[in-house]
């Protein structure tokens, strides 16, 4: 087995900004400075095609960072809300059985 961790890394926006700064100035391929830098190339690949998407410069229909952010809580206050949603009708059908006692 590796010696790789099963846990993945996170890294600050700072450092990925910078890494794909670098992967576009040196003139260097992604896994040269994925290597240098002590990253994984799939992950800086990832951050440079996001960078890619984010600049309008990706294929049309690739959500940008901050519609993906956007996704994200959207999706979370649906779930929040159907959770809501679901506490009242069990309230409401608890209440219902009891004011016909």
């Amino acid at each position: 087995m590796g010696s790789k961790s099963n846990r993945s890394r996170r890294y600050t926006e700072e450092f990925k900004r910078d890494a794909v700064a670098l992967v576009r100035s040196s003139g260097k391929t992604v896994t040269e400075v994925a290597r240098e830098i002590g990253v994984s190339a799939e992950g800086l690949r990832n951050w440079v095609k996001q960078d890619t998407i984010d600049r309008g410069q990706g294929v049309p229909g690739e959500l940008t960072s901050t519609e993906r952010e956007e996704l994200r809580w959207l999706r979370r206050q649906n779930r929040e809300q159907a959770e809501t949603i679901e506490v009242l009708r069990k309230a409401a059908v608890f209440f219902a059985k009891e004011s016909d006692r």
